[in-house]
């Protein structure tokens, strides 16, 4: 099977009000994020990218890629080095745009959305878990865990404590918690980063080889943290990773190859 075709019916919506999720504004003067609830599912249909080589030549990356998924799925994103794994994650979370395709969250079309509402639709629908942590160094553990749930105006004082109560889920004690993060080990600042990715419950989780720097206790168990939210709060985890092992564990897992998606 050489494609994997998304359908495109059936999606459910959610109570908002809203108007052209395309980068409308809501009642309140902010970008409309459309319909979307952690019961809708994601649509990908015919995906292209390319882009522009040192010597000036069009490398195509991704060449017609299509998958659907549901809330509670974990799949898992298999290829080469250099196949476009990593292209089709930016594709999925708005961070880049494509030369053609449509990506569909619910009633949210985010290969045609305005930046502005691509920007609200991060913030309040996806996180993002990559192999380089990303975390602030002049910051704590819980401080860094936190920041998401501030910028979403919960109280600094809540904020870090459910930051707290989540580090502490995933095996870390108030000591590292309350330490500077570049005072920690490498596995104990991914397991931050995957806890500042799920602080506030996204819809889609988008994780870039999060285990690749890591041994192999320690990276089974972050993915197992990773994989498991798919099913616990109905959301849809998508993971890009060489690992077999770590795709072994994902409901489904999707090789891409020639720029295309295909079930394993």
């Amino acid at each position: 099977m050489s494609n994997v075709q998304s359908p495109t019916s059936g999606l459910q919506s959610s109570e908002l009000e809203t108007e052209d999720p395309t980068g409308a504004t809501t009642h309140d003067g902010q970008p409309d994020v459309g319909r979307w609830t952690l019961d809708v599912g994601l649509s990908v249909s015919d995906l292209r990218k390319s882009f522009s080589s040192p010597t000036g030549k069009r490398v195509e990356v991704l060449r017609g890629a299509s998958f659907s998924a549901r809330a509670g799925e974990a799949i898992a994103i298999m290829g080469t080095s250099g196949a476009g794994k990593s292209t089709l994650l930016h594709l999925l979370g708005g961070l880049e745009a494509a030369d053609h395709g449509s990506i569909e969250a619910g009633d949210f079309a985010i290969e045609r959305a305005q930046p502005a509402a691509l920007a609200r639709f991060r913030n309040a629908h996806v996180g993002f878990v990559f192999q380089f942590h990303h975390l602030l160094a002049d910051l704590t553990a819980v401080e860094n865990v936190s920041l998401p749930l501030m910028i979403k105006r919960v109280s600094p004082h809540e904020a870090k404590g459910h930051a707290a109560e989540m580090l502490e889920q995933t095996g870390l004690d108030s000591r590292i918690a309350n330490s500077l993060v570049g005072h920690i080990s490498g596995g104990e600042q991914q397991r931050v980063a995957v806890c500042r990715a799920l602080i506030t419950r996204p819809a889609l989780v988008l994780a870039d080889e999060p285990t690749g720097n890591l041994d192999t206790v320690t990276g089974a168990e972050i993915a197992q943290t990773i994989v498991s939210y798919a099913k616990k709060t109905e959301s849809i985890v998508i993971l890009a990773t060489h690992n077999r092992e770590l795709a072994q564990i994902c409901g489904r897992t999707l090789i891409l190859s020639e720029g295309r998606l295909r079930e394993a």
